[in-house]
């Protein structure tokens, strides 16, 4: 019986050992390929007025953290407000 529940245990660690390595690591993401993507999502559910900087990981601030790239070493984050694509409202003109 003794022998059983050794081999029983055994089996079960090794079984447990091999699961954790047969997960495949994370593709890494360029910055500028994450943020499009965030962008497009943005897009479709009609979020206008908004920004998204890529920043280094711990330096975030006050901003929401929407996405991680460059092996986790930056943060893409979103911010309300006039979007940094948009052009700025017309400037006053000399008469």
């Amino acid at each position: 019986m003794k022998t059983w529940t050794v081999a029983a245990a055994l089996l079960f660690v090794c079984t447990y050992g091999f699961a954790q390595t047969e997960q495949p690591a994370p593709a890494r993401k360029s910055c500028e390929d994450l943020k499009a993507e965030i962008a497009k999502k943005l897009d479709a559910k009609g979020v206008t007025a908004y920004t998204l900087d890529v920043v280094d990981k711990g330096k975030e601030g006050d901003a929401k953290v929407v996405g991680g790239c460059d092996g986790a070493t930056k943060s893409i984050v979103y911010s309300r407000g006039a979007s940094s694509e948009s052009k700025p409202a017309e400037a006053k003109k000399p008469q």
